[in-house]
């Protein structure tokens, strides 16, 4: 069973059971207008980090979204989708596949394994806001992962009862399909409130780039982000720090502080200074060495990179990282990668790599107040756990298939889809377009169901919960934060076309107009859509 890691619509030979409605709504950006938008003087094509668009589907493998990559090998290249829309397959019959199977299944209900993000990284976002809006420059080589941007910005869903995780679904028709042929659908799993007071002990490394590269404006958002921890620990938590340029220097080791803004810590922080070379390998292991030796089984234990991404993550380095990620068992050291700005080219392909294998966030620091944000205000859901390996599967009835996917990976086998870890005060967020070819098995009492399960983050148990909706029932329920979500992805569908800057701009930038339009209707007054608009406006100004 292939994974899906990439967006593909994927709309094989389906084409042939539905009617003509199905056109270019599924395309990431085939447009008929001759105008386009563009980026003001910034070539369209990305350079450093190309853009995955939506997630992906059982016909390819393109990779992680960071490069020009076709793939890990367990895909057919000639079904990996670009930035321009899936291809079309063709197909021999109108009744049966190349390999004889039924063109419509209409007996046995789909399952999916869904997964938003293998790092919960939210890096992409701040970067765009960060070059648009503060530096007056267009996207440039910051690469769009949607699933960032579903994980950064917020969505008002219940919280799950102390211990658990709960289930929300949403779901409308689709714009442009024949009723009962096309859906929106969004599901999200949040986790349990979490105030500091109930956080359980951290044990925190601090391993910091403090190479030549870090000088001026990067150094000064280490210290900042350093602050912004120490402001955030309490009495009992446990920090170490690791200074690494071509040498590595432990500041502190296992140091208990004695409460917010530790003196010894605060001192160490002001310390730091920028020179050297880079030795990224040295001083992740010198980290993890030092995190391993001061290791503590009644803590959460965590490592946390900050670098300029001015180095790149090896095979080595990233092996070393995924063992540590299950050091002591099933409760390893995760590691929280941030990345500092250096004048708005920052390259986030390090982070990206060795959080998925730290099973950890990747954030992203472009002045004091985002590091504030990160790891005070935010610092139990940047540094916390709820509950550990998620995994979310989804049952549809017979003759449905996901063409558009807003996450990272799905697939028909779990065991190609990697469980995450969930934070407190936290919500996976799952936007998906699906279709049938089986029309007449969708009335008002047809079930879609969703399954999740997780393993107790104090007992390592496996937990289980499970809601079944009726389609009725869904589509008579308030969607309003499905509206969102539609909103936040056209607005990534419409930046990767302004990226490329050609006869698609247009039309994605409208119908992100159009979708934010729909969602501040039914969210009036909502900071996120305010912003994602400011940026739209002045990128296609």
């Amino acid at each position: 069973m292939k994974r899906i890691k990439s967006l593909s619509s994927v709309l094989p030979i389906l084409l042939l059971c539905l009617p003509a409605c199905l056109n270019d709504t599924f395309s990431d950006d085939e447009a008929s207008s001759a105008s386009s938008v563009g980026e003001g003087g910034e070539s369209g094509g990305s350079s450093a980090g190309e853009d995955d668009g939506w997630g992906t589907g059982e016909d390819g493998d393109p990779g992680d979204g960071d490069g020009g990559d076709s793939g890990d090998g367990d895909g057919d290249e000639a079904m990996v989708p670009d930035d321009e829309g899936a291809e079309e397959t063709e197909t021999e019959t109108e009744t049966e596949t190349e390999t004889g199977e039924p063109l419509c299944n209409d007996v046995d209900d789909v399952i999916l394994y869904l997964s938003p993000d293998d790092s919960n990284s939210m890096s992409s976002p701040v970067q765009v806001r960060e070059r648009v809006l503060k530096d007056g420059l267009g996207i440039g080589p910051v690469a769009i992962r949607p699933w960032e941007f579903m994980n950064y910005y917020s969505f008002d869903y219940a919280p799950a009862e102390d211990g658990t995780l709960a289930l929300s679904a949403e779901l409308r028709p689709l714009e442009g399909f024949e009723p009962e042929l096309g859906f929106q659908l969004q599901l999200a799993v949040s986790s349990e409130e979490m105030t500091d007071a109930e956080r359980p002990p951290m044990n925190v490394t601090l391993v910091l780039d403090t190479s030549g590269s870090m000088n001026g404006e990067p150094i000064e958002l280490l210290r900042e982000s350093c602050r912004a921890i120490a402001a955030s620990l309490r009495v009992g938590d446990k920090v170490s720090m690791v200074e690494w340029d071509t040498t590595n220097t432990w500041a502190l080791a296992g140091h208990e502080v004695d409460g917010p803004n530790d003196p010894l810590l605060l001192d160490k922080i002001e310390q730091l200074e920028a020179g050297g070379g880079t030795d990224l390998n040295g001083g992740l292991t010198s980290g993890y060495e030092l995190a391993q030796q001061t290791w503590d089984v009644n803590a959460l234990n965590r490592v946390v990179l900050i670098s300029d991404g001015g180095a790149n993550a090896g095979l080595t380095e990233v092996d070393l990282i995924a063992e540590n990620a299950v050091y002591g068992g099933s409760d390893g050291i995760y590691l929280v990668g941030v990345g500092v700005d250096l004048e708005g080219t920052y390259n986030d392909d390090l982070m990206d790599a060795v959080t998925d294998a730290g099973k950890g966030a990747s954030v992203f620091v472009t002045d004091e107040a985002e590091a504030w944000k990160t790891f005070n205000q935010n610092f139990v859901n940047t540094m916390g756990l709820a509950a550990r390996n998620v995994q979310v599967e989804l049952t549809m009835p017979p003759g449905f298939e996901i063409v558009k996917f807003s996450g990272e990976e799905f697939s028909s086998d779990p065991q190609e889809v990697e469980p995450q870890h969930l934070s407190p005060n936290d919500a996976m967020v799952f936007h998906q377009q699906v279709v049938t070819c089986a029309p007449e098995l969708v009335d008002d009492a047809a079930q879609i169901s969703v399954t999740a399960t997780w393993e107790d983050v104090s007992t390592f148990e496996s937990v289980e919960l499970t809601q079944t909706y009726a389609v009725g029932d869904l589509l008579a329920a308030d969607a309003s934060r499905m509206a969102k979500g539609a909103a936040i992805l056209a607005y990534t569908d419409a930046l990767i076309a302004v990226k490329k800057s050609d006869e698609s701009t247009q039309v994605a930038v409208e119908a992100a107009y159009a979708a934010i339009d729909a969602a501040e209707a039914a969210l009036p007054g909502d900071a996120d859509l305010a912003e994602i608009r400011m940026i739209l406006d002045a990128l296609t100004a």
